[in-house]
């Protein structure tokens, strides 16, 4: 960054250096060019002539530059001759000899007379004549000079300045991404994600220090939520497997076993073994919830709470399903949301009583299950969506505690929200409200 400005700054003080001396350059040297075409066009004065030519040349006044050092009469040939106040012979070039002849036009060059920096103009006076008047540029050439020394040192000055401030402020503008690389230094080495950077400023790079902690907080609390998921998942499965590993150890010692005790200790396994992997696939769904999907589509919600519905008629034949479907598109994960509705149809069902109804409407404001049972205990209300948590009316029934927990996190990953309520008629309703939409043509659908 310091270079860049450096290299900025040069090119910018060099440019305006240029220009400054050029502009001074080109009013010095069109002083002198002015002098020497009003001396061309001044009027002789009345007198007799002078020397060989017969043409005299009066001194300009002072505010034109006062008496021209350098007169000369020249031909096509040679220098016919010299006036002006040095009584110096300019060298003649060919091109001064072509005006004289009438086949140039008149123009200015800078000469070199006796070792003087002298501007020339060379004009015709006709009769195959031309007249070169010169005045010395070495007054101008040692303003320029000066001049120049001055521009070096605001070129140089203005260099050495620009990298002192651009060193100044890169520290500033680079010392917060150092700190956010020393942050990803700390967390790589101490896998701590307690670390956060102090925003200093309100720019880019203080807003790239806040989206630095916003992401370390995200981290936080989905390893926090990783680490309270396996804490959990390692609670609950202890209490199956030690039931499991002790009826395997009374079946191990079966040849003193009666036969009904038997079979009730294998009917208990299998239960035991069923709830086990019940629950290992609620983790691993838990699990792999936290990962973003990649594989969002339009997701018809009617058609999908039509299928979870069929299902549930399958699994729960003593319980009659009430669907009233309107169309409506989701954009999301259609596992995931299946998933969701066939954990809220099984949690009616389990909480329904033999013959008990289930309502289920689904459409643009997301799906909405109800049951006929006993209702949700108040103080269970706030925590049904927790991991593991089992009110007391589930207690006493199969199941891992996950399923409502899986619900909430499908409804977020979707953008919605879940919530029950018991109603004033009995039973509990669940809601899960989701970002649909109507299609175009829709109908209802009922059954």
């Amino acid at each position: 960054m310091t270079i860049a400005v450096a290299i900025a700054v040069a090119v910018a003080v060099a440019l305006a250096a240029l220009v400054a001396y050029l502009a001074v350059r080109g009013a010095l040297r069109g002083e002198v060019d002015r002098a020497l075409e009003q001396q061309r066009v001044i009027p002789p004065p009345q007198g007799p002539p002078e020397g060989r030519f017969g043409r005299r040349f009066g001194p300009l006044p002072a505010r034109f530059g006062g008496p021209t050092p350098y007169i000369q009469i020249i031909d096509a040939g040679d220098i016919v001759d010299v006036r002006g106040s040095e009584q110096v012979e300019i060298p003649v070039q060919d091109r001064a000899r072509d005006v004289a002849a009438g086949v140039a036009q008149p123009f200015f060059a800078d000469v070199d007379v006796n070792g003087t920096h002298t501007r020339v103009l060379t004009a015709p006076v006709g009769g195959g004549f031309a007249v070169q008047f010169g005045r010395s540029l070495e007054p101008a050439d040692s303003v320029l000079a000066r001049l120049r020394l001055i521009l070096l040192f605001v070129v140089f000055g203005g260099i050495a300045l620009a990298v002192a401030l651009g060193r100044l402020v890169s520290r500033n503008v680079v010392a917060p991404i150092v700190h956010v690389t020393d942050a990803a230094r700390h967390i790589a080495a101490t896998e701590d994600l307690g670390r956060r950077i102090e925003v200093e400023t309100h720019d880019e790079v203080g807003e790239l220090a806040e989206h630095f902690n916003a992401m370390l907080d995200t981290l936080e609390r989905s390893v926090a939520a990783q680490r309270q998921l396996v804490a959990d998942a390692s609670h609950e499965l202890r209490t199956p497997i030690t039931s499991l590993r002790t009826n395997i150890e009374v079946l191990a010692e079966s040849e003193a076993l009666p036969p009904d005790e038997r079979a009730r200790l294998l009917a208990d396994v299998e239960e035991q073994t069923t709830e086990l992997g019940m629950l290992v696939a609620d983790l691993i769904e838990l699990a792999r919830g936290d990962e973003p999907s990649r594989e969002r589509e339009d997701v018809r919600l009617d058609d999908l709470v039509r299928e979870a519905v069929t299902r549930a008629k399958r699994h729960a034949p003593s319980i009659d399903f009430r669907a009233e479907l309107e169309p409506a598109v989701l954009d999301g994960t259609r596992e995931r949301l299946s998933r969701a509705v066939n954990n809220l149809l099984d949690n009616a069902a389990k909480h329904s009583p033999p013959g008990g109804i289930v309502e289920v409407e689904a459409g643009p404001s997301g799906v909405r299950v109800r049951d006929h049972g006993t209702g949700v205990d108040p103080q269970d209300l706030p925590h049904l969506f927790d991991r593991f948590y089992r009110g007391a009316s589930s207690r006493g029934r199969p199941g891992s505690g996950l399923g409502l927990a899986i619900v909430r996190q499908v409804a977020e990953q979707h953008g919605g929200t879940v919530r029950a309520t018991n109603t004033p008629s009995g039973g509990a309703e669940f809601t899960l409200a989701l970002p649909a939409a109507a299609p175009a043509s829709a109908s209802l659908w009922q059954t």
